[in-house]
């Protein structure tokens, strides 16, 4: 492609436009996932289900090993996640190779969505089928979403890629809390609608399903392809034996520049336990607290609309103060939040909705202040090679953290042992990340040091 196309590709016009809002629907549609299943619904409802199977025994049959019917779906969570690391660089090498962005991602999305729209049938002791589900629904949607992820360069220049990502982050947050806000209505009013309380939680899941499919049409139809295989280059097997090699050879490259790596490191490891405590937060509540499905419901979705402005908050606290005085603060208040936690009194809504509010506040800014500071340590011309290795952690890195927690379920069976031991995660994380001198870093990598980092 020549540097002529590539500057009438990105010119405006309304064709590229229409891409970017056909683009933005797509993290609209697949919200759905991650707040109503993943963060409300599921982990409870899993649990509940597996205890069912139970019947009053300690343990439940999975795959001949004996599991707490507590730990069962942390044990998921961390198996999903470990397929997500594999399949994720897959479907990246096959989305650039054969060039059928669009194809790939509408493939991985409708798996996505059908295995969500199948958990209508999770009820009685199914509690194997809940879990292959949410399996096949949390990696198709990883899968899906660096696709996604892969269009951005595409649709837009690069002085207008802050505001098309941003746009896409709202209308996520939006479209995921309208939703949520949806099936909080229908918990709450289940009775008026003449639905048991069960079938209201099945509702919800499987409408997120066909949320997530139904409004992924319009990035299918809006976004177009660039290119198409050529005719006798490589074959699919070699480009997605080539992916791994050429992530191999990033890793080892990462040797020359160590500063970088112990950041990856830090990140690695406190950004795993911030993932383990929002996908654990709602079965606590739950399980441990006693807190009712409208109470869990509706602190997450406060969570939905607050951290979109506590990530504002903190990176206006990272222009006066540094982004890594900030992230480091933040780290302090994830080990705060977890050690509170731990003396939540049973059935109290306030102190889990104030709880909830402090997550939400340091949750975004946390998340977005690491992604800044990371992109200074990287060497000019590697920003995707490395970024891959970024979107594995933020996306697939939560094995340690779920391993970890089913661990400690698993040998105490205790919920507040559970979340505690998470703590590990930001101390280690906290010192790593304290460790590493981010100016030197930043030179060796070739860029410049900002005025306040």
């Amino acid at each position: 492609m020549t540097a002529e196309k590539v500057t009438e590709d990105l010119s405006p016009s309304p064709n590229r436009l229409r891409e970017q809002r056909g683009w933005y629907f797509y993290d609209w549609a697949n919200s759905a996932f991650p707040t109503t299943v993943l963060t409300v619904f599921l982990g409870p409802y899993l649990t509940t289900i597996a205890e069912t199977a139970a019947a009053g025994r300690p343990y439940v049959d999975v795959l001949w090993f004996d599991v707490r019917p507590s730990a069962y779906y942390s044990f998921v969570v961390g198996f999903s996640a470990i397929l997500q690391i594999f399949l994720m660089p897959v479907a990246g090498a096959l989305a650039d190779h054969t060039g059928r962005k669009r194809e790939i991602m509408g493939l991985f999305a409708y798996l996505g969505a059908g295995a969500t729209v199948c958990f209508w049938f999770l009820s009685g002791d199914r509690y194997l089928l809940g879990g292959a589900l949410f399996v096949m629904a949390s990696v198709s949607f990883s899968a899906a979403f660096v696709v996604y992820n892969s269009f951005l360069p595409e649709i837009a220049a690069p002085d207008e890629r802050d505001r098309v990502s941003a746009m896409g982050w709202g209308f996520g947050y939006l479209g995921g809390g309208l939703l949520l806000a949806v099936h909080l209505g229908l918990f709450l009013y289940h009775d008026a609608f003449h639905v048991a309380e069960g079938d209201a939680v099945r509702l919800a899941l499987a409408s997120a399903g066909l949320w997530w499919g139904g409004f992924t049409v319009i990035p299918m139809l809006r976004l177009r392809n660039r290119r198409a295989l050529a005719r006798g280059s490589e074959s699919v097997g070699r480009a997605v034996t080539g992916t791994f090699r050429q992530l191999g050879r990033t890793i080892v490259e990462l040797r020359r520049y160590p500063l970088s790596l112990a950041f990856l490191v830090a990140y690695l490891i406190y950004n795993d336990g911030v993932q383990t405590v929002i996908s654990f937060s709602a079965t606590y509540a739950d399980k441990e607290l006693g807190l009712s499905q409208t109470v869990r419901i509706g602190a997450i979705l406060m969570v939905q609309f607050v951290a979109f402005g506590g990530a504002l908050l903190l990176g206006r606290l990272a222009a006066s103060y540094g982004a890594k005085r900030v992230v480091l603060g933040a780290l302090v208040a994830w080990t705060g939040v977890v050690a509170v936690a731990y003396f939540l009194p049973k059935g109290a809504a306030l102190p889990f909705f104030a709880l909830g509010f402090a997550i939400a506040i340091v949750m975004g800014g946390t998340q977005a202040l690491s992604r800044s500071l990371f992109s200074h340590v990287i060497p000019a011309g590697k920003e995707a090679e490395y970024y891959s290795l970024y979107e594995i952690s933020d996306k697939g890195s939560t094995f340690l953290g779920s391993f970890t927690l089913g661990l400690a379920l698993q040998l105490t069976d205790s919920y507040r042992l559970g979340i505690v031991s998470l703590v590990i995660f930001f101390v280690v994380g906290f010192v790593l990340l304290a460790a590493v001198n981010l100016p030197r870093a930043i030179r060796a990598a070739g860029n410049q040091v900002p005025e306040r980092l």
